[in-house]
Order: C-alpha cells, then structure tokens, then sequence
C-alpha cells in the first residue's frame, strides 16, 4: 500500500485559488516502511528557519505541526520507527525537513543531488538547501546511473520490493529524481519538482522551464502514451489528499 500525504501546505498569493501541499508518499514494503521525500520536520513547524520565513513572504503557509510525516505515520497507526528508509526526490528544505526526526534511517538520494546540498551554491535555487536537516548526520544511500532504464528513462534500480525506480531529472536542482514505485499490477510515478503541479496547464512553459528544469513536455508524453501509470508531481491541489 503506498499511503499520500501532505506534509506542507503553502498556498500562493497570486493566483489566490491555489492551494497546495507537498506531497510524501508512504510506502509499506516487504520488510519495513520506506518514505519518499518528508516534507518539513517537527522543528521546522516550531522554529522556522530562515529560508522558511523568506517563504512566509511570498506564499501563505499556516505552518501546521499535524502535517509533519511523523504525526500523521502514527496517525496511521504505524510506528515512524519502522520508516528504516527515506529516498528524497532532492534536498530542498520543504522536501528533506523532516530528516532529522528519523534519525535512524537510511537516506537514498543522487549523489550529484547530495554534493550540490553539501557544496556551494552554484544557483538561486540552491538557496532553499538548509544545512541543519543533516546535523544528525545521517547514513546516506548515494546512486548514480549504471545504464539501466525504466520504460524509456535513465533509472536506479533501488533495493526494494515492491520494484522502486530512482529516474534522474536534473533541472530544478541538479540531483533532483523522480520516483518510479510498483503498486500492485501498475506503476506510480512521481515526479517530484520536475514538473508544475499536476502538470497544471495554467503555468507558463517558460517559467516551468526557469524553474523547473526541461522536462515537463517529455512526461506530459509520457503521461498522454501510458495512461494506466499514474503520474503526481512534489506539489499537489489541497483537494487532492485525503486525510492521514
């Protein structure tokens, strides 16, 4: 079962009616929980940092500490100790915050992703890196292509069951990946901050483009020619979640 969540609301000021969340996926597997991308942590919600407060200003986020993954895996019914892997989609603060409150996980990321997080800046958007999400220093799981392909994309084959798939997508950050996760006889596929959300059409190319790297029109295709994969994008409508 793979459970959807929204562990950050943050609404635009223009156009009003967009009302968002960042969507984390819960994924039970064989053995243990595996979660992808964490949205903000219990101390984010509690003492925003900086990059957060930049934020404040430009969006409207409520800053709920009820969504914080943690609170709602046990809303679940589930025990965040059993969350034993963590696979991030990229490092932004509003997808990595919540690191540190499983700090006993294995984090799987790209390793031009965690370099760019580790290094210097070398774009605006690397600007939304906050270094305290790593202070626990955490056992890190770094991938990078060995020729394999999921359908016709560049793929990491992750060391799970159900099939997980690690696509790189770089553009938005330079180690940003989606997420390629079997579910039952079908696929999901997540494409993190690849694409606008739900590939809303209402986004112009060019600032899709801007910021979110070049791959929007090729998994638009890839959506249009494979109907039964569903296809979420790292931010989601509020009215596309249910409640944890």
């Amino acid at each position: 079962m793979i459970h959807h969540l929204n562990c950050f609301t943050c609404n635009a000021r223009f156009p009003s009616h967009w009302h968002s969340g960042a969507l984390c996926l819960l994924v039970e597997t064989d053995q243990v929980l595996v979660l992808v991308d964490t949205g903000l942590g219990q101390h984010d919600y509690v003492r925003p940092h900086l990059m957060m407060r930049i934020f404040q200003v430009v969006t409207r986020t409520p800053l709920d500490p009820d969504e914080a993954a943690i609170t709602q895996i046990r809303r679940l019914g589930r025990r965040p100790e059993d969350v034993r892997h963590i696979v991030l989609t990229h490092m932004h603060f509003d997808h990595c915050g919540g690191l540190p409150d499983f700090p006993w996980a294995t984090v799987h990321v790209h390793g031009r992703e965690h370099e760019a997080f580790i290094g210097r800046p070398h774009s605006w958007l690397e600007l939304a890196y906050v270094r305290r999400h790593t202070a626990h220093n955490p056992a890190f799981a770094l991938y990078t292509e060995r020729g394999e392909r999921w359908f016709d994309f560049n793929a990491i084959r992750l060391p799970f069951s159900p099939e997980m798939w690690m696509i790189p997508l770089p553009g938005h950050t330079r180690g940003q990946c989606g997420v390629a996760i079997r579910e039952g006889s079908g696929w999901i596929f997540h494409v993190g901050d690849s694409a606008a959300i739900e590939f809303t059409s209402e986004t112009p190319e060019w600032l899709v483009r801007l910021v979110l790297g070049p791959h929007q029109p090729r998994l638009r295709a890839f959506a249009a020619a494979h109907p039964e994969i569903r296809m979420t994008t790292g931010h989601m409508w509020l009215s596309s979640f249910k409640p944890a």
